[in-house]
């Protein structure tokens, strides 16, 4: 390995260029650069990952000292190259190119479209800066790093009053998560001399009975510095109590939530949990909070999200409600798990955030879904994405979802008085998430039309006067032959983008974290099998299942995809429609096939 093949160099001189040069670049030519640099990057990436683990080890790298102070600290560039890193930073460039990607397609004339292209590299940068530190202040850095960057991208229409607001507050919060994270710095400089993780992690197990003083009273060392290090991450995570910073924070510009709000920022929050996961097997009394915070967080996340009425923030209650399973996840100490759920869950809110901001801009940037209504008429692909993302969020059966929530529901299924709490909490969850998801897709797609004329006028060609084509849209039964727009609402190529999308949550998700979680030979830097006493591994099979049901199954789902395939790739195109004939195609006679 040579250092320019090192990610974060190359992420961090691709920055550089397109920063310094923007006025001579523009957005195209930025759009294309950021592209091919991701690519190249993700492809070195996946190198390294089959090296690390067709070998099982891990690359420590260790550029020298840069910061020395007598005896108080020695600070060096130290880097590591493990799965955990390489996973995550495979899975923060993928959503950043894919966000690029859908934000130049319906932001192209807006009139800062090239800061926000960016400030989206300079955000992922900072993001892929911190999953390949090894050093604590170069983690403090990137911390902050990512905190100016989310900031300067919610504050990105920095005239309206509403916006100054929600950067105010993300502003304050981020200050608060900053100050626990200097917190744990300034206690790793006294208490361990060194800011290398590799010599915290080995001097961890001696520190198990040390206790820092105040006056009459005492307090666990690790535990207090566990303690600071899950507020940190909580915070960043939006947490309870500390949730109010992200609804506010949609905000931004669309593609930034996609990145931000809803994968990448909540990711590094999580990243910063695993990694240290070695100090929270040594505190019980963290990992039992980090417990009851996600189960609150996700309760009250689902219930929150049911009875909101704009779309944005109901997006960002169901990221609040589903990273509580992460969270509780991580107090049970199955890290591999968590990890498993965090891509899926990455990948779906991406996802959500796209077909959102398609509908959005469908609706004249119009947010309320009270003033939606009929939009599968002009673009009936986003319908089905729209509710095979719900089928997936929810965790339903042949799903990506599914398989991922089964690993981390087995960690609670334990004769305690907290995991009772926790079954109860995502007892609730489970039965508010297909809530939502089913009033997000109807309400918005096959709901009644009460937006302006000229939101659906726009999308049609009419063969008939424009008194006919007035009754025909306000009449009662609305069954007639029409000529679609080439593209409605989305693209053909965005189309086709986004059938993969479905193909991997729907009909490859489960198989596909089934042979990761069985078969692969995972190995890091942190190992979490000493902690015996909270997590607990239980085998998963398919073939529990009949072999008749299986197969039926199986037979219904290869069904829906070759009439999906046929119906959504190209109905957008000009071709005469029948919804009767359309519907019989797609839905009902797979049905039948199956029950027969």
């Amino acid at each position: 390995m040579t250092i320019f093949s090192f990610t974060p160099l190359i992420l961090i001189l691709h920055s550089l260029f397109i920063f310094l040069f923007k006025r001579w670049l523009g957005p195209i030519s930025t759009f294309y650069a950021t592209l091919c640099c991701f690519f190249f990057t993700i492809i070195t990436l996946l190198v390294d990952l089959c090296k690390l683990l067709l070998n099982g080890q891990y690359y420590y790298i260790d550029f020298g000292r840069w910061f020395f102070c007598l005896d108080l600290v020695d600070s060096h560039l130290v880097f590591c190259m493990d799965t955990l890193s390489i996973i995550c930073s495979i899975l923060v460039l993928f959503l950043t190119m894919f966000a690029i990607y859908f934000g130049v397609e319906y932001m192209y004339r807006e009139a800062f479209i090239n800061r926000l292209l960016y400030l989206l590299n300079m955000f992922a940068t900072s993001v892929i800066f911190l999953f390949f530190c090894f050093d604590f202040f170069l983690i403090l850095f990137s911390w902050e790093c990512i905190g100016l960057f989310s900031l300067l991208l919610v504050n990105f229409y920095s005239s309206r009053i509403y916006t100054i607001k929600a950067t105010l507050k993300t502003f304050v919060f981020s200050r608060i998560s900053d100050l626990f994270m200097f917190l744990t710095f300034v206690m790793s400089v006294s208490i361990f001399n060194t800011t290398d993780l590799s010599l915290i992690f080995v001097q961890s197990p001696f520190l198990l009975f040390h206790y820092i003083y105040f006056g009459n009273y005492s307090l666990h060392f690790l535990t207090i510095y566990s303690f600071c290090l899950a507020l940190a991450g909580s915070i960043k995570s939006a947490q309870f109590f500390f949730h109010v910073w992200l609804p506010d924070a949609m905000e931004a510009p669309t593609p930034a939530s996609a990145l931000i709000h809803s994968s990448t920022l909540v990711v590094a929050g999580i990243f910063l949990i695993i990694r240290f996961s070695v100090i929270f097997e040594f505190t019980f009394f963290t990992n039992y909070f980090l417990l009851i915070l996600g189960g609150i967080t996700l309760v009250f996340g689902a219930i929150t999200a049911t009875f909101q009425s704009d779309i944005k923030k109901l997006v960002a209650y169901s990221t609040i409600s589903q990273i509580g399973y992460l969270t509780c996840g991580c107090g049970l100490g199955c890290y591999e798990e968590v990890l498993l759920y965090l891509i899926i869950h990455a990948l779906n809110k991406a996802f959500l955030f796209i077909l959102v901001g398609y509908i959005v801009h469908f609706f004249s940037g119009n947010t309320d879904m009270r003033q939606m209504g009929g939009s599968y008429l002009y673009s009936f692909d986003i319908a089905v994405f729209m509710f095979i993302l719900g089928f997936n969020l929810s965790g339903l059966p042949y799903s990506a979802g599914f398989l991922g929530k089964e690993f981390l529901l087995f960690q609670i299924f334990r004769d305690d008085f907290i995991c009772y709490y926790i079954q109860g909490c995502w007892l609730i969850s489970f039965f508010f998430t297909p809530i939502y998801m089913f009033l997000l897709t109807f309400i918005v797609q096959f709901g009644i039309k009460k937006s302006f004329f000229n939101n659906y006028s726009s999308n049609w060609y009419f063969s008939n006067k424009i008194n006919n084509t007035v009754l025909s849209f306000y009449s009662t039964k609305y069954i007639c032959r029409t000529k679609y727009f080439q593209s409605a609402i989305i693209s053909k190529l965005t189309s086709y983008v986004l059938f993969t999308f479905w193909l991997i949550f729907m009909f490859i998700g489960e198989h596909t974290f089934y042979l990761i979680f069985n078969y692969s030979s995972l190995s890091d830097t942190i190992l979490s099998n000493s902690f015996v006493s909270i997590k607990q591994h239980t085998p998963y099979f398919l073939t529990f299942y009949n072999y008749k049901t299986l197969s039926y199954l199986e037979l219904y789902i290869y069904l829906l995809l070759i009439y999906s395939i046929l119906f959504i790739l190209n109905f957008n195109y000009k071709t005469t429609v029948n919804f009767n004939k359309k519907l019989f195609l797609t839905i009902l006679l797979p049905l039948l096939i199956f029950f027969i």
